[in-house]
């Protein structure tokens, strides 16, 4: 028997699957479907030995990102044969008899599967610290977002917009969806000249930036970044908006109005890195900082309950560390409890799909220029982030979506339309 066909014999009688997808282990035997679809390479075995000791998601991931395991075709189709295999088994447990455990034991010694762990990837995060404390925060902040000024700028369009875009029509570009998500986002808040403006977790800039060009606001953005600081500092004066433009360093639990009062406050896409027990805190804040009948706009990714809250063993070890999402109806109770009247919620999972496939196709038309920014192993830490986040919102395991809320005067009065203005308005406009 070859060692291919153990293999499937291994994953048959342990995990009680037909393999989804063909292999082809280091000895160049294959097994599996031959339908043309995409191919499993094991390269070593010390593929194996990462997922005897780090089974499921977690083993994958280490064996993927080193190297030690392959794809050769479409890795997003290999991801949703497995999806849709895992799908139709009526319960993820598996129960083997004492002689079945003995016969999969032995087809591991015999493949090479049994040795010590190997040492995780470089590019795993490693935080220290009790979860959530403001110094592992900006530790997990720059796990993710310092990588380099320069990598995010070869796969964003020129807004530098981190999130998800929103697309009016088909065809539309990604720099133009993104400029359509700020306009939008400008509109729900009502911005005008003027008026000032919050945002929380900022990125690169571009919410601010976009508010204080095209509708005349002053704005403040807050982040733990120092890359993200340096690179808006920058634009804010290539552009000529020292006069409007602020951006501190900051942590938001830090943050502190010192007495200016703000028209609205924005936060698009930083609410999953709040932990649970800090939300209410966050929620406050951003509540202090605005005048009664100002508006909030918070755009966040959303979960199925019975979910994980990070998003899985990949996505917490290796590119969004200590990340907690909530279901939406928990969002709108931090917000209600917290003093706001929510107005709106849209929902946006759409757009993310098609904004990561964008992100995709620039990441793999560039592939040698991101490794050469980084290394391999990030490179692929990123090819399977990608994949692995468009087909996870493309399959409504995720979703985005923005909540409008308004903090009420003490009477009830909310200053808000009883119709939604925005949403006729032409974007772009």
């Amino acid at each position: 028997m070859s060692i291919a066909d153990r293999l499937a014999t291994l994953v048959r009688e342990t995990a009680g699957l037909e393999l989804p997808v063909r292999i082809r282990a280091w000895d160049g035997s294959e097994a599996g479907p031959v339908d043309g679809g995409p191919v499993l390479v094991i390269h070593s075995r010390r593929a194996l030995r990462r997922l005897l000791w780090a089974p499921g998601e977690l083993g994958l991931a280490r064996a993927y990102v080193t190297g030690d395991l392959d794809v050769e075709g479409d890795l997003a189709d290999g991801f949703r044969r497995a999806w849709k295999l895992a799908r139709s088994r009526p319960s993820t447990e598996v129960s083997l008899s004492a002689g079945a455990k003995a016969k999969a034991a032995l087809a591991a010694t015999r493949l090479g599967a049994i040795g010590t762990p190997p040492t995780p990837p470089a590019s795993e995060a490693r935080l220290q610290g009790r979860l959530h404390t403001k110094l592992r925060d900006r530790a997990a902040i720059s796990h993710h977002y310092d990588l380099s000024n320069e990598f995010y700028e070869l796969l964003l369009d020129d807004t530098m917009a981190y999130s998800s875009a929103y697309f009016t029509h088909e065809g539309q570009s990604l720099v133009d969806a993104q400029r359509a998500k700020l306009d939008l986002v400008c509109r729900k808040l009502d911005l005008e000249p003027g008026k000032r403006l919050l945002d929380v977790g900022c990125g690169w800039g571009s919410m601010i930036l976009h508010a204080a060009e095209h509708y005349g606001v002053h704005a403040t953005g807050i982040t733990l970044s120092g890359q993200q600081r340096d690179f808006i500092t920058k634009r804010i004066a290539d552009r000529g908006l020292a006069d409007r433009v602020e951006v501190r360093l900051q942590d938001y639990r830090d943050f502190a109005s010192d007495g200016q009062v703000y028209d609205a406050v924005s936060s698009i896409e930083m609410g999953e890195h709040v932990g649970e027990g800090n939300y209410p805190e966050y929620v406050g804040i951003m509540y202090d900082a605005l005048k009664p009948t100002g508006r909030l706009l918070l755009q966040q990714m959303s979960r199925h309950e019975n979910t994980a809250p990070g998003g899985g063993a990949f996505i917490e070890s290796y590119i969004a560390p200590d990340m907690h999402m909530r279901p939406i109806w928990q969002t709108m109770r931090h917000l209600v409890n917290g003093g706001f009247e929510v107005r709106d919620v849209e929902a946006m999972r759409e757009h993310y799909v098609t904004t990561v496939q964008h992100w995709l196709d620039t990441f793999e038309a560039k592939w040698d220029q991101f490794v050469a920014l980084q290394n391999e192993e990030v490179a692929r830490v990123w090819r399977l982030y990608l994949v692995g986040g468009m087909l996870t919102f493309e399959e409504g395991r995720m979703g985005v979506d923005q909540f409008l809320a308004v903090k009420p005067t003490g009477d009830g009065v909310s200053a808000m339309p009883a119709t939604r203005p925005w949403a006729a308005a032409t974007v772009g406009e």
